[in-house]
Formats: C-alpha cells, structure tokens, sequence
C-alpha cells in the first residue's frame, strides 16, 4: 500500500470591522510592512492615530490563523488626496462622490493569500453600498501594490508629483476603482 503524502489544510483568511482593540497588532503589522517595504513612506508619530484617521467611514482588518494579517480604511477626502479631484471632474461630480481607500498593507509572513484582494473588495463594496465611488492614491514606487489595483481593473487616473516635505517630492499613482 502506498502511502500519499497529504499537505495541511491551508488557512483561510477572513475580513471582519477592525475594533480599537486590532490597533496594536495593526501598528506590529504595519512596522513590519514599513521595514520590508518602505510603507508608509514617513513612519507616523503615532502610528495607531494615523490608522484610526479623523476622515475614516470604517476600517478592516484581515485574520489569518487568528492573527490580524492585513487592514484597509475607506475615508472622505482629505487634504492631500488627489485621486477624489481625478475622478470627479471626468464624471462631472463633486469629490464628496468618492471614498478613498487608504491604509492597505499586509503583514510579510500573511502574504500570497489573497488577503489585499479581499480586503479591496469590502472597502469596494462599503463605498457602493454608500453611493460612493472608490478611489485612491499610492506611491508609484509601490509596484506590488499597482500591480495588484491594476490586475484587479482599477483604472489608473493619472500620475503626479505632491510636496510631502520641505525636500520631498514623491510620485504618486492615482486610480479608481473600475465598473
């Protein structure tokens, strides 16, 4: 009799409202993100105030094995966002039509399971249950995440140059959500 070798069960990851309590493992999360990957761009003096921004409509977090593996916010527009103006001016409306994703990463050890898809697509569908058209802004230098907007048919609005800094200009890639 032979005897077939079986690979676990791999696990499966889940999207559930983000509570005050995910906020410290969040800010682990996203120190480990900021490490491997340089986002965000400038580390936050407060990094659970800046997940937790005043302009948030919800936020939520990515389980996996039990541990918070990823996050996503869906925001107003704000100060800074460029992708709101994009939008709204080619479908001749106010940018208070759109929400901004914002606030999306996953943890290094979380990722190739799916879990940025699922988490875009309940930010997606929070911002359409609202009558809101999703958009966002992101570093054009992060490829992985253009890839993954780009593979999963956002449209890429523009791409511009902001001041972030006294001597800081960043690229930044501007897209909304397709459909």
């Amino acid at each position: 009799m032979k005897s077939e070798k079986t690979e676990p069960p791999r696990p499966v990851p889940y999207v559930r409202a983000r509570t005050d309590r995910d906020l410290d493992a969040c800010v682990r999360a996203l120190a480990a993100v900021h490490e491997r990957d340089g986002y965000p761009v400038n580390w936050p003096d407060r990094p659970a105030d800046w997940l937790a921004q005043p302009s948030l409509l919800s936020a939520w977090v990515a389980e996996l094995d039990g541990r918070v593996a990823g996050h996503i916010g869906l925001s107003l527009s704000g100060t800074g966002d460029v992708a709101p103006g994009l939008w709204s001016a080619r479908a001749g409306v106010g940018p208070d039509a759109t929400a901004v994703v914002s606030r999306l990463f996953v943890a290094p050890e979380a990722r190739g399971h799916g879990i940025g898809r699922l988490l875009l697509a309940r930010a997606v569908s929070e911002a359409r249950a609202r009558g809101l058209h999703p958009v966002l802004d992101v570093v054009a230098s992060d490829t992985a995440a253009t890839a993954l907007y780009e593979r999963l048919g956002w449209e890429l609005l523009a791409e511009v140059e902001q001041e972030w800094g006294p001597r800081q200009t960043v690229a930044v890639r501007c897209y909304a959500a397709g459909g």
